[in-house]
């Protein structure tokens, strides 16, 4: 008979044979930003998360600096009358992300910035490429979301995310950014799946689609493969990191991809639902939190990611190490 029980006796010999930590470089933080003054918006589909204008970050950003988190990402929420069907806004050299970006670097050089890119934040129907009549048209989005990459590579972001799901898009964002002569890298939305656990995100950033759904090139999640094909075929038009999203739902093909490309780091996303749903079960009195989101995001590293988006970030580090 094999014994196992003395690995687990008390909690100094658990934590002496527990092989997987989460710390606080793992981290990528996400913010999300609107336009105005002085602003720092509750949302109420996110408890404990803002929308903040970009004279509150400063507060937020030594936060999260003093905890050892050392990286952001950024969605611009726009108002409505600056969205069209082209997304314009999105690659203008002044926008919100681009103000956002150049207020970071020259105040916290020391983080490193991703910005999100996509045209579902700047389009007036919501959808992540551009449309004839009510079909996404992949071929003429490219364009539009490299002009949105090099915009923030312009202003000094140190990472582009694109997350379009848009076949060619790492290609179409890469060769911008090698003509511009710039070495800002790409962390690519990989494997994003059509999920029903977005519905919080799409509140706060105020990007759900005004018609239909984004099935049409967000991936089924009842397909085992597809994901490690868009993976490797960003890495070979690329990529320098790639993503998982979902990632508590999607364990099964963060581990697959940590083995099959363990030369790329590795992301993944705990989207806004998952986040919701601890928040509301612990609301509930369902499960004890501070527990739950440890097991959770323990579970996401332990599956073989190396950076983790996560809007319990901060409070991981406060009461999780």
């Amino acid at each position: 008979m094999k014994r196992f029980r003395p690995y687990r006796t008390d909690a100094a010999t658990r934590e002496q044979y527990s092989d997987v930590q989460v710390q606080a470089p793992d981290f990528i933080y996400p913010l999300f930003i609107v336009e105005g003054k002085n602003q720092q918006q509750i949302i109420n589909t996110l408890p404990g998360v803002f929308r903040f204008s970009i004279d509150r970050l400063s507060d937020e950003l030594a936060e999260i600096t003093a905890l050892g988190i050392s990286k952001v990402l950024l969605f611009g929420v726009i108002d409505d009358a600056l969205k069209n069907p082209e997304g314009t806004a999105g690659y203008d050299p002044d926008s919100l992300v681009c103000r956002t970006v150049r207020y970071i670097k020259q105040h916290f050089p020391r983080i490193t910035v991703f910005t999100d890119v996509c045209l579902c934040e700047y389009t007036s129907h919501g959808h992540c490429g551009l449309l004839h009549g009510d079909q996404i048209e992949n071929d003429s989005t490219l364009p539009v979301l490299a002009r949105i990459a090099l915009s923030h590579a312009q202003a000094g972001a140190d990472f582009v995310a694109p997350s379009a799901m848009m076949d060619g898009q790492v290609q179409a964002i890469r060769e911008a950014l090698t003509s511009a002569g710039l070495k800002t890298k790409i962390l690519s939305y990989s494997a994003k799946y059509a999920s029903s656990f977005y519905g919080p995100f799409r509140d706060a950033a105020g990007s759900a689609p005004s018609f239909g759904d984004r099935k049409s090139y967000q991936m089924d999640y009842r397909t085992r493969d597809q994901g490690l094909a868009e993976i490797a075929a960003d890495i070979e038009e690329g990529a320098d990191w790639v993503m998982v999203k979902p990632a508590q739902t999607y364990l099964d093909i963060i581990q697959r991809a940590a083995v099959a490309f363990p030369k790329t780091p590795l992301a993944a996303y705990q989207v806004s639902g998952e986040y919701a749903m601890l928040k509301n079960a612990a609301e509930s009195h369902l499960l004890n939190e501070e527990q739950a989101f440890k097991e959770s995001l323990t579970a996401i590293k332990r599956a073989g990611a190396q950076y983790i988006i996560s809007y319990y970030a901060k409070e991981f580090i406060r009461k999780g190490l």
